[in-house]
Protein backbone atom coordinates (compact mmCIF):
# COMPACT_ATOMS: atom_id res chain seq x y z
CA UNK A 1 0.00 0.00 0.00
CA UNK A 2 2.45 2.42 1.06
CA UNK A 3 5.90 2.28 -1.02
CA UNK A 4 8.69 4.54 -1.95
CA UNK A 5 7.56 6.29 -4.04
CA UNK A 6 4.62 7.30 -2.77
CA UNK A 7 6.30 8.43 0.40
CA UNK A 8 8.68 10.43 -1.25
CA UNK A 9 5.92 12.33 -2.95
CA UNK A 10 4.08 13.36 0.07
CA UNK A 11 7.49 14.55 1.68
CA UNK A 12 7.77 16.24 -1.55
CA UNK A 13 4.63 17.90 -1.15
CA UNK A 14 5.17 18.85 2.32
CA UNK A 15 9.10 20.19 1.53
CA UNK A 16 7.26 22.26 -1.15
CA UNK A 17 4.60 23.62 0.72
CA UNK A 18 6.76 25.05 3.57
CA UNK A 19 9.05 26.54 0.86
CA UNK A 20 6.17 28.44 -0.40
CA UNK A 21 5.39 29.71 2.64
CA UNK A 22 9.02 30.91 3.69
CA UNK A 23 9.43 32.39 0.21
CA UNK A 24 5.55 34.36 0.89
CA UNK A 25 6.60 35.50 3.98
CA UNK A 26 9.65 36.80 3.24
CA UNK A 27 8.09 38.33 0.02
CA UNK A 28 5.42 39.86 1.98
CA UNK A 29 7.99 41.48 4.74
CA UNK A 30 10.30 43.43 1.82
CA UNK A 31 6.85 45.00 0.22
CA UNK A 32 5.71 45.74 3.84
CA UNK A 33 8.84 46.80 5.72
CA UNK A 34 10.84 49.44 3.92
CA UNK A 35 13.06 49.51 6.57
CA UNK A 36 11.97 52.57 7.83
CA UNK A 37 14.88 54.71 7.71
CA UNK A 38 13.48 57.28 4.90
CA UNK A 39 11.44 60.47 5.78
CA UNK A 40 7.68 60.25 6.06
CA UNK A 41 5.79 60.40 2.48
CA UNK A 42 2.90 62.39 3.81
CA UNK A 43 2.53 63.57 7.46
CA UNK A 44 -0.93 64.17 8.99
CA UNK A 45 -1.09 67.47 11.21
CA UNK A 46 -2.57 66.45 14.31
CA UNK A 47 -1.87 70.17 15.87
CA UNK A 48 0.31 68.27 18.70
CA UNK A 49 3.22 71.07 17.62
CA UNK A 50 0.79 73.75 19.03
CA UNK A 51 2.00 74.60 22.61
CA UNK A 52 -0.75 73.60 25.16
CA UNK A 53 -3.19 75.90 26.90
CA UNK A 54 -2.33 77.13 30.13
CA UNK A 55 -4.51 76.17 32.44
CA UNK A 56 -5.45 78.76 35.18
CA UNK A 57 -5.33 77.09 39.03
CA UNK A 58 -8.40 78.58 41.13
CA UNK A 59 -7.11 78.97 44.45
CA UNK A 60 -8.01 76.54 46.99
CA UNK A 61 -10.17 79.14 49.10
CA UNK A 62 -12.58 78.99 45.72
CA UNK A 63 -13.07 75.53 45.43
CA UNK A 64 -13.38 75.46 49.44
CA UNK A 65 -15.96 78.16 49.27
CA UNK A 66 -18.04 75.76 47.04
CA UNK A 67 -17.52 72.47 48.80
CA UNK A 68 -20.26 70.19 49.16
CA UNK A 69 -20.62 68.96 52.95
CA UNK A 70 -22.94 65.82 51.97
CA UNK A 71 -20.06 64.58 49.56
CA UNK A 72 -17.65 65.50 52.06
CA UNK A 73 -19.20 62.88 54.40
CA UNK A 74 -18.95 60.36 51.37
CA UNK A 75 -15.48 60.63 51.07
CA UNK A 76 -14.79 61.27 54.95
CA UNK A 77 -15.83 56.93 54.76
CA UNK A 78 -12.48 56.74 53.75
CA UNK A 79 -10.86 58.22 56.91
CA UNK A 80 -13.44 56.85 59.35
CA UNK A 81 -12.01 53.60 59.09
CA UNK A 82 -8.98 55.24 61.52
CA UNK A 83 -10.62 58.27 62.77
CA UNK A 84 -13.81 58.97 64.56
CA UNK A 85 -15.76 62.19 64.20
CA UNK A 86 -16.81 62.72 67.49
CA UNK A 87 -15.03 64.69 70.39
CA UNK A 88 -13.06 62.54 72.60
CA UNK A 89 -13.24 59.38 70.55
CA UNK A 90 -9.75 58.52 69.61
CA UNK A 91 -9.79 55.34 67.29
CA UNK A 92 -6.55 54.05 65.13
CA UNK A 93 -5.92 57.84 64.43
CA UNK A 94 -6.81 60.97 66.49
CA UNK A 95 -10.83 62.06 66.68
CA UNK A 96 -11.21 65.04 63.77
CA UNK A 97 -13.91 66.44 65.44
CA UNK A 98 -12.92 70.38 65.42
CA UNK A 99 -9.82 69.48 63.96
CA UNK A 100 -10.21 72.69 61.71
CA UNK A 101 -8.45 75.87 63.49
CA UNK A 102 -6.88 73.17 66.43
CA UNK A 103 -3.17 72.87 67.10
CA UNK A 104 -1.40 69.99 65.68
CA UNK A 105 -0.94 66.80 67.89
CA UNK A 106 -3.24 68.04 70.17
CA UNK A 107 -6.56 66.02 70.42
CA UNK A 108 -6.84 65.42 74.45
CA UNK A 109 -6.14 61.17 74.91
CA UNK A 110 -4.50 60.31 71.79
CA UNK A 111 -0.94 59.78 72.42
CA UNK A 112 0.35 58.39 69.65
CA UNK A 113 1.59 60.81 67.34
CA UNK A 114 5.02 60.71 65.45
CA UNK A 115 5.82 64.09 66.03
CA UNK A 116 6.54 64.67 62.21
CA UNK A 117 3.85 66.70 61.77
CA UNK A 118 4.92 69.51 64.41
CA UNK A 119 7.90 69.89 61.92
CA UNK A 120 5.53 70.89 59.01
CA UNK A 121 2.55 72.90 60.77
CA UNK A 122 1.45 74.48 64.01
CA UNK A 123 -2.68 74.89 63.09
CA UNK A 124 -4.91 72.89 61.11
CA UNK A 125 -5.45 75.11 58.84
CA UNK A 126 -7.77 74.62 55.43
CA UNK A 127 -5.04 75.25 53.45
CA UNK A 128 -2.45 72.87 56.07
CA UNK A 129 -5.14 69.88 55.96
CA UNK A 130 -5.72 70.65 51.67
CA UNK A 131 -1.97 69.87 52.06
CA UNK A 132 -1.41 67.05 54.11
CA UNK A 133 -4.85 65.17 52.47
CA UNK A 134 -3.23 65.47 49.24
CA UNK A 135 -0.60 62.77 50.43
CA UNK A 136 0.51 63.00 53.60
CA UNK A 137 3.39 61.09 53.17
CA UNK A 138 5.13 63.87 51.26
CA UNK A 139 3.76 66.15 53.27
CA UNK A 140 4.55 65.31 56.53
CA UNK A 141 7.68 63.10 55.85
CA UNK A 142 8.26 60.36 58.79
CA UNK A 143 4.11 60.60 59.52
CA UNK A 144 2.65 57.39 61.05
CA UNK A 145 -0.49 58.21 58.81
CA UNK A 146 -0.70 54.94 56.30
CA UNK A 147 -2.78 56.19 53.81
CA UNK A 148 -1.91 57.52 50.25
CA UNK A 149 -4.16 60.77 49.97
CA UNK A 150 -6.84 62.11 48.28
CA UNK A 151 -5.74 62.98 44.65
CA UNK A 152 -8.70 65.51 43.84
CA UNK A 153 -8.95 68.54 44.96
CA UNK A 154 -13.17 69.23 45.02
CA UNK A 155 -12.70 65.67 47.49
CA UNK A 156 -10.46 67.12 49.84
CA UNK A 157 -12.37 70.83 50.03
CA UNK A 158 -15.45 68.83 50.21
CA UNK A 159 -13.61 66.85 53.75
CA UNK A 160 -12.40 70.03 55.04
CA UNK A 161 -15.80 71.66 54.99
CA UNK A 162 -18.03 68.64 56.38
CA UNK A 163 -15.11 68.24 59.27
CA UNK A 164 -15.16 72.37 59.95
CA UNK A 165 -18.94 71.84 59.84
CA UNK A 166 -19.24 69.60 63.14
CA UNK A 167 -18.32 71.40 65.44
CA UNK A 168 -20.76 74.14 64.20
Amino acid sequence: MFDTMTFTKIAASLCGALLILLLGKWAAEELYHSGGHGEQSYVIDTGADETAEVVEEVPFETILASADIGNGAKVFRKCSACHKAEEGANGTGPYLYGVVGRDVDSASGYGSYSGSLEAVVDVWTAEALNGFLENPKKYAPGTSMGFNGLPKVQDRADVIAYLDSLDG
